[in-house]
């Protein structure tokens, strides 16, 4: 395994929403003792603006960093603000946090799924997850999750499930939650002899070998889309976060995220961390 930054990005600007992912993810950063990088994305000036005024854009950079720090000193305190570093770029948000999750070396994004305050629309949010070359956590930045007792896994019998897996094994320890691996049976079958449940069952064989409490939960989706069976035993569950492994699947459109997984990460509030099929390593501090 290679060398792990142990570090969080965050996407904040500093509006009343950005306090509400600022909250979160510093819930993140402090159960999992990582630095947290805050990034505020703002447009790029044009030719014209950059001749006509250069002496003001000169600085401009600097001013939102310092309005940027001003907003988060605001509302953090002082053991969480050493473990804080700050990031202004121009640009568009899609492919400043692509260039980012490639190029810096973090150990996963965390994004809030509201246009107003990611500066994305769902389309975006979702080619950032299937392009992204780590994890990225996206929430409802209205929902704050104080404790994780509980992480659900939704299983689709297409995916991979390694890489997942890994991720999974990690923040259950951290968080000491117990795991409940879903899926869906879309057809009249006996539980047991689905394939659905014999990989749900493997899941949970290797979880526990790790040392994972874990249970499994097969669901009958008779009339409905599998998603939504599972979106509806989430929302009834309420659990701490969900954890997904995207599709490698195409389109025209570029997106590789799968309708599955895009239907889970839009119809969850609480946090949603995808993991890509780009990376496989996971923090320096963790030993399975």
């Amino acid at each position: 395994m290679r060398y792990r930054s142990n570090n969080i990005l965050t996407l904040i600007p500093p509006t009343e929403e950005g306090k509400s992912i600022l909250q979160q993810a510093l819930f993140f950063r402090q159960h999992l003792g990582m630095r947290l990088f805050i990034y505020n994305i703002i447009d790029k000036p044009s030719f014209l603006k950059k001749l006509i005024a250069p002496k003001k854009l000169k600085n401009r950079k600097h001013d939102y960093q310092n309005t940027l720090q001003n907003f988060v000193e605001g509302i953090t305190d002082t053991e969480n603000l050493q473990h804080i570093t700050y990031r202004i770029k121009e640009g568009s948000p899609l492919p400043v946090l692509l260039k980012q999750s490639k190029n810096c070396g973090y150990e996963f994004l965390i994004v809030g799924k509201n246009e107003n305050n990611s500066g994305m629309d769902a389309d975006d949010l979702d080619k950032l997850i299937s392009r992204s070359c780590c994890p990225v956590m996206a929430f409802e930045p209205g929902h704050q999750i104080k404790k994780i007792n509980k992480i659900v896994i939704p299983v689709d019998i297409s995916q991979s499930t390694k890489k997942k897996l890994l991720w999974a094994t990690y923040f259950a320890k951290k968080f000491n939650a117990k795991i409940t691996v879903v899926s869906a049976l879309g057809i009249n079958i006996k539980t047991k002899q689905s394939l659905a449940w014999r990989n749900a069952e493997k899941l949970k064989y290797m979880l526990v070998q790790r040392g994972i409490k874990c249970e499994v939960k097969i669901l009958r989706a008779s009339g409905q889309q599998k998603h939504v069976a599972i979106l509806d035993y989430i929302e009834k569950e309420n659990p701490g976060m969900v954890i997904l492994r995207t599709h490698q699947e195409s389109s025209l459109t570029g997106v590789e995220i799968g309708k599955f997984v895009s239907e889970i990460i839009h119809g969850c509030k609480m946090p949603v961390f995808t993991v890509t099929r780009f990376m496989d390593s996971i923090p320096v501090d963790f030993d399975l």
